[in-house]
């Protein structure tokens, strides 16, 4: 018997080059997009509202926030297309539903916590954000173990903004 001779995430596409580079643009559009739409909410209070609160010791200075968000959406988008490269699968739908359901609590954190200025609802969904990224990560290992390790950082990110947002909460 003759090992495959291709590893797991560098599997064939299906498709030529000029999909595969049209798909990774639409997914970068998409994560990028979304960062977009939070940002709506966020710039806005920033200088204001979010200037006034009280912030626990290991508040990171607001420039951390956006080069870390930056690379954050590099690496889903990335993520993301790997696993749309394998090949079509009910494992490979359900990857990209969790994708997708992640990158919606995504920007409804943004709008609950800065746009409502409201601590509380977003601790209401950053909560199920940090679960469906852990099921992103889940779902993605067994489809790319690639795009699964590229979720680890978010995950990491996205519990210290948990951590952060609670904190937020109980001292305001």
């Amino acid at each position: 018997m003759r090992a495959s001779a291709t590893p797991p995430d560098r599997h064939p596409p299906s498709t030529g080059l000029a999909a595969q580079v049209l798909a990774l643009v639409l997914f970068l559009l998409l994560c990028y997009g979304a960062a977009f739409l939070g940002q709506q909410a966020t710039a806005p209070n920033i200088p204001t509202w979010y200037a006034g609160l009280e912030k626990p010791w290991f508040n990171p200075p607001n420039a951390v926030f956006p080069i870390a968000w930056g690379i954050l959406y590099t690496l889903m988008a990335v993520a993301a297309w790997l696993v749309w490269r394998r090949p079509a699968s009910d494992r490979r739908m359900k990857a990209l539903v969790a994708f997708g359901v992640q990158l919606v609590l995504n920007v409804a954190w943004s709008w609950a916590f800065f746009g409502l200025q409201n601590p509380l609802l977003g601790l209401v969904v950053i909560v199920p954000l940090l679960l469906a990224i852990a099921w992103m990560l889940l779902t993605f290992r067994p489809v790319s173990p690639l795009a699964a390790l590229l979720t680890v950082p978010y995950l990491a990110w996205v519990a210290f903004a948990t951590l952060l947002n609670t904190a937020i909460y109980f001292l305001n």
